[in-house]
């Protein structure tokens, strides 16, 4: 064997599982939903925020639940525990905790970017996603939860969604199924987490994972009837509210939702859009009123988006007690169902427009088109090998998806015109120079 040195061996290029690569097709592609989130939080008023990636792990200790084993934590160089962020709730929490008195209270935020967990992946569930949150700190009025609702509505309407839900409980009614099935209030939690996977494993499971957990089969097809009903919100409330009359808390909590929906429909949500769902519990343990979930039929992916209020995380922060609520649409989820329906567009490339260089001119024309199309507000590139002819020059910009061509040579530079051909027809027409920024911008908008 020989004692030369062998050479290094040569790193095996791949991406770890749950993570993802995102080609500029698919970049236009989230670029285009996340602006118009972005609108849609700012029509309703909510200011951008963002946070670090790792927060001390105190922080994220104890707030999320039977889920807190997905979280990403290590001790990093200088000694401390930290973890990567699990969520976009918990850190907002430890801003208002931080800077409450800086904040003109409601504060009203909207927050998009990574989250980790360390989850199996799967189909729409990934380690690494983005989630995308508008959320209200500071107030107790119902008008805020509904406000959530609306968004919601807004962000499904405009990625074109027509069959789509916005399922809707409330906290305080989730407690009072215990008491309702003569439990006591001790095993709510089993319930709750128990209902959590209904969509899952179904009513049998559901009661199969009860009975397993100690509770009595006669309580547990309590529980499952009441969380069954179905209809018009109306009458779902009604039949809850005669069965849970003798509890307070419940009723507190259904008068919540009845107003909570009128104030929706006073946001412009559609009638049938917005619905209560007795079985919808949400995992988290920090939620304490009304909580939401987006429902698209034949996802694939469960909910879009989830989300609800939480009057008691921000204090449990070191911060004094603020009533908060939100919502938040999971990018990643809403995407695959997009591209699964063919709803996703932003196919042509971010160049509007590429200003050939002919053979043997000089560059330098190229160029100074360029900067003049660029100044007028178009998104413009030049050949970068001047020895491209033009067939060539065309066939790269119809890979690229580049709708526009412009040529320049010293024919046109002698009219003071220069020619665009639109590479979807073929079609050329020769357009003054000074015209040039104003017709490219006509053409783009059709």
């Amino acid at each position: 064997m020989s004692n030369e040195q062998q050479p290094p061996k040569r790193p095996n290029p791949r991406v770890l599982s749950g993570f993802r690569d995102f080609l500029p097709a698919q970049m236009r592609v989230r670029q285009q939903v996340t602006g118009m989130l972005r609108d849609i939080f700012e029509r309703f008023g909510y200011e951008p925020l963002d946070t670090p990636t790792l927060e001390a792990i105190e922080v994220l200790q104890g707030k999320i639940g039977q889920d807190e084993k997905l979280l990403y934590r290590f001790t990093d160089h200088g000694g401390r525990e930290v973890g990567m962020r699990y969520d976009l709730t918990i850190p907002l929490a430890r801003v208002v905790a931080m800077h409450a008195n800086d904040l003109v209270l409601p504060f009203k935020r909207y927050h998009m970017g990574p989250v980790w967990r360390a989850d199996r992946p799967q189909r729409g569930r990934f380690r690494e996603f983005w989630q995308c949150d508008a959320d209200v700190v500071g107030t107790k009025s119902v008008i805020a939860d509904a406000e959530g609702v609306a968004i919601y509505n807004a962000v499904l309407a405009g990625c074109g969604f027509t069959d789509y839900a916005i399922r809707v409980n409330h906290r305080a009614v989730l407690a009072a199924l215990a008491p309702y099935a003569g439990l006591p209030d001790t095993d709510a939690v089993t319930l709750i987490r128990a209902i959590d996977k209904l969509d899952k494993i179904g009513p049998e499971g559901v009661k199969g994972e009860m009975m397993e957990r100690g509770i009595p089969e006669r309580a547990a097809e309590r529980v499952l009837e009441l969380v069954g009903f179905t209809g018009a919100n109306d009458a779902v409330l009604a039949q809850m509210n005669g069965l849970l009359a003798d509890i307070p808390a419940a009723q507190a909590g259904l008068d919540d939702l009845a107003r909570l929906f009128d104030y929706a429909a006073a946001l412009g949500v559609p009638e049938g859009k917005a619905l209560v769902f007795p079985a919808l519990a949400r995992g988290l343990d920090y939620y304490t009123g009304p909580v939401f979930e987006t429902y698209v039929p034949e996802g694939g992916v469960g909910s879009l988006g989830g989300g609800g209020r939480y009057d008691q995380l921000i204090g449990a922060l070191g911060g004094r007690d603020l009533p908060a609520t939100g919502i938040s649409v999971g990018l990643e989820r809403l995407l695959v169902v997009m591209e699964e329906r063919g709803m996703a567009g932003a196919t042509e490339s971010v160049t509007q427009a590429l200003v050939a260089i002919l053979p043997n001119d000089d560059p330098r024309h190229a160029l100074a088109l360029a900067t003049e199309l660029r100044a007028g507000g178009i998104r413009a590139e030049v050949t970068l090998d001047p020895k491209r002819n033009l067939m060539q020059q065309f066939t790269y910009a119809e890979r690229k998806g580049i709708p526009y061509v412009l040529i320049a040579g010293s024919d046109e530079r002698a009219a003071n015109t220069a020619t665009v051909r639109t590479l979807a027809t073929r079609a050329q027409q020769q357009i003054p120079r000074a015209d040039l920024a104003a017709t490219l911008h006509r053409l783009l908008n059709g």
